[in-house]
């Protein structure tokens, strides 16, 4: 079939059709996602300006609150405008740019989750050679390869969606631009790309989070040797990489490691890694973390003696 496209507007669904909850979504979606801003910039600018948050642990935490802000500003600005729009509307070509930059910055996301638990297990399994694995040239190469990976899988999406032909409906059954919701609009069979996108997205989600198990399984059975602080202070900082990882990985391998489906349920569980997972993954670590605690105490109060 000759690649036509007679649709240049799509139609967005939403969350809800009920105008009254749309405006209570307003009102929580947007606090939610400025906290998702002001919390993870905070992370960005403490580390980037703290002497004592050298280490790589906080030089991939900085990295992914930078991914989180990006993240999280290819769909919530949208979903929030939207929530007060009578016709939710989108152009074809934004829809595919939202779609095309949401899987990159997602897949970076995961890599860079990954990286942290590599760098977990250098530092509690090998704390001799961590200084000489884990070099800050080291570091930097693994957040690049964590972007590049990303782009990989950008250009994957262009190859795999750009080809195809929307010639009509123009509705996408959704409250932003996913792959399944946009491939129903494609006017030809799609089952080659949905396998394609299942083995691409849903794949990477899986293999990653199984890489993700298997190195703290190890992690555990090597702080069988630690002193009882030892393992009180490892196991305080994986938690909170644990708690991040589970909030990302359950809901993303929950939709892209099955056949689409039109429930409700499906939007609501693309909620949590959408806006709410992105607003928490700051207020977890820094909670836990009491470097980052106290490395924030200090700017606010060198900030206070500035002022005075």
């Amino acid at each position: 079939m000759a690649r036509t496209n007679n649709v240049t507007e799509l139609i967005i669904t939403g969350l809800f059709q009920d105008p009254e909850v749309q405006k209570v979504c307003f009102v929580l979606f947007l606090p939610v996602y400025l906290a998702t801003v002001l919390g993870n910039g905070l992370i960005v600018v403490t580390v980037g300006i703290s002497k004592s948050l050298r280490s790589p642990m906080y030089i991939f935490l900085s990295s992914l609150s930078v991914v989180e802000i990006c993240y999280s500003s290819t769909v919530v600005p949208k979903v929030i405008t939207d929530l007060l729009a009578k016709v939710k509307t989108v152009s074809l070509k934004g829809c595919l740019a939202q779609k095309f930059f949401f899987h990159f910055l997602g897949v970076a996301e995961i890599l860079l989750l990954v990286v942290m638990a590599y760098d977990h297990y250098v530092a509690i399994c090998k704390p001799l050679h961590y200084m000489n694995i884990m070099s800050l040239q080291v570091c930097h190469m693994l957040v690049a390869g964590s972007w590049l990976g990303g782009l990989i899988h950008f250009i994957i999406q262009i190859l795999i969606t750009i080809p195809l032909p929307f010639c009509g409906p123009n509705v996408i059954d959704h409250y932003f631009c996913d792959l399944q919701p946009l491939f129903k609009l494609a006017c030809t069979d799609i089952f080659l790309e949905s396998i394609t996108v299942m083995a691409n997205s849903g794949l990477i989600a899986l293999c990653s989070f199984l890489v993700l198990v298997t190195s703290y399984v190890i992690i555990l059975v090597n702080l069988r040797n630690h002193s009882a602080e030892g393992r009180r202070k490892a196991l305080s900082t994986c938690a909170s990489h644990i708690t991040v990882v589970i909030l990302f990985f359950g809901p993303a391998i929950f939709l892209y490691m099955r056949p689409s489906s039109t429930f409700t349920e499906d939007k609501l569980v693309a909620i949590f890694y959408t806006i709410i997972t992105p607003m928490l993954n700051p207020i977890i670590y820094t909670l836990r973390t009491s470097e980052v605690k106290n490395a924030m105490r200090k700017l606010w109060v060198q900030k206070n003696l500035e002022i005075e």
